[in-house]
C-alpha cells in the first residue's frame, strides 16, 4: 500500500529568504543613513558604525560561546537592528552608552529569547528604552544639524519639537505662541531639526517605506492603520482646541512616528501574522502614542507604544488566526 508522507510546513516555497528580506531593509535604511551623516556630521557616521559592529559581535560571541550553535551573523538581522539603534540614539551619544545599547538589544531583547523569531519585542526598541531610562540627560541632548547652523558643532544642542511644544504647554504657553520656535512644515519633511539620528527626514524614511512596499517585505498595513490613527486622534483634539493642541501633520512628521510606523512597527517577528491583527496592532500603536505624548511624561510615545502592543501579539494573533488551508470560509473546526 502506498503512502503519502506530508512532511511538517512551510510548504509554500520561494526565491525569498531571511538574508534577502533583511539586506532589503537596510537598502531601504540607506536615504535616511545618508540624511543623518549629511546634517550631524562624522558623529553620526560614528554611531552608525559603532552600533553595527557592536551589534555583529554580541551577536556573533553569544552564538559561538554562549549558545554554541550556528553563527548567523551573516543573515543581516544583526546589521538591521544596529542601524535602528543608531537611528533611535542622538548623534553626539558617548561610543560606550552606544555599545551598551548593543548589547541591550542582542544580548537581553534577542538572543535571550533564543534569537531571530523568537524575540517577543524589537530589540532595538528595547535597547533605546532602556538607555532613555538610565542615561536620560544624554538620551535627550538633541544635536542641531549641521545644514543650519553653518558649520558650528554639535555641541550646540537644543529640544526636538516634540519637546518644544511638550514643554511650552505644560507652562502655559499656546500653539499660537509656540509656532515661531517650530521648524515648518518644510523643514520637518527634509530634516531641519533636531531629533535622533534617524527620524528627522520624513522624505527619506517614506523613500524607504515605499521600496519596502514595493519589494513586498512590508504590507501597507501597519503602517497606514497607525498613521491614520494618529490624524484622526490628533486632529479631532486640535479641532477642539487648536491653542492647545498641536495639529496632525506635526504629530505625523515630527519624532519617531514615520521611524516607528516603517521600520519598527512592521518587524516581521514582533508584529502580528495576519492582515486583520496587523490593522489592530497599528491602530493601538497610533492610540497609544498620542495617548503618551499628548498626557505622559514623555514628548515621545512611539517606542513605547511599539513595545507595548509587541506585548499583546499573541492575543492578537490568537482572536486573528488565519483560515486554515482548505477549509471553506464559515465552517468551524473543533478540536479536541
Amino acid at each position: 500500500m502506498n503512502m503519502l508522507t506530508v512532511s511538517g510546513s512551510p510548504h509554500i516555497h520561494g526565491d525569498e529568504s531571511t538574508k534577502k528580506v533583511m539586506y532589503g531593509v537596510v537598502y531601504a535604511m540607506i536615504p535616511a543613513m545618508l540624511v543623518s551623516v549629511y546634517y550631524f556630521g562624522l558623529n553620526a557616521l560614528r554611531v552608525l558604525l559603532l552600533a553595527t559592529a557592536a551589534a555583529l559581535f554580541f551577536e556573533w560571541l553569544i552564538q559561538k560561546y554562549l549558545i554554541k550553535g550556528p553563527v548567523t551573523i551573516t543573515d543581516g538581522s544583526a546589521l538591521v537592528t544596529g542601524i535602528l539603534l543608531a537611528f533611535n540614539v542622538p548623534s553626539n551619544l558617548p561610543s560606550w552608552m552606544v555599545i551598551v545599547g548593543a548589547l541591550v538589544a542582542i544580548g537581553m531583547a534577542k538572543m535571550s529569547f533564543g534569537g531571530l523569531g523568537k524575540n517577543i519585542f524589537n530589540p532595538a526598541l528595547v535597547a533605546r528604552v532602556f538607555l532613555l531610562i538610565s542615561f536620560p540627560v544624554q538620551m535627550t541632548s538633541w544635536p542641531k544639524p549641521h545644514a543650519i547652523i553653518n558649520g558650528l558643532t554639535d555641541a550646540v544642542t537644543g529640544p526636538t519639537p516634540l519637546g518644544i511644544v511638550k514643554e511650552g504647554l505644560d507652562a502655559g504657553k499656546t500653539m499660537s505662541e509656540l509656532t515661531p520656535e517650530l521648524p515648518n512644515y518644510l523643514q520637518e519633511l527634509i530634516g531641519q531639526m533636531g531629533g535622533s539620528m534617524g527620524e528627522v527626514s520624513a522624505i527619506a524614511l517614506i523613500l524607504g517605506g515605499l521600496y519596502m512596499i514595493f519589494r513586498k517585505i512590508i504590507t501597507w498595513h501597519i503602517p497606514v492603520s497607525m498613521l491614520l490613527t494618529v490624524v484622526v486622534f490628533s486632529g479631532i483634539l486640535w479641532g477642539v482646541d487648536p491653542e492647545h493642541y498641536a495639529d496632525p501633520v506635526f504629530h505625523l512628521l515630527t519624532g519617531g512616528m514615520l521611524l516607528g510606523a516603517i521600520f519598527m512597527a512592521t518587524d516581521m517577528v514582533t508584529s502580528p501574522m495576519t492582515r486583520g491583527g496587523q490593522l489592530l496592532f497599528g491602530f493601538g500603536v497610533g492610540l497609544l502614542t498620542i495617548l503618551i505624548r499628548i498626557w505622559g511624561a514623555y514628548p515621545e510615545g512611539v517606542s513605547f507604544a511599539i513595545l507595548l502592543m509587541n506585548a499583546v501579539v499573541p492575543l492578537i494573533n490568537r482572536g486573528f488566526k488565519p483560515r486554515r488551508f482548505g477549509v471553506k470560509p464559515g465552517v468551524e473546526i473543533k478540536t479536541s
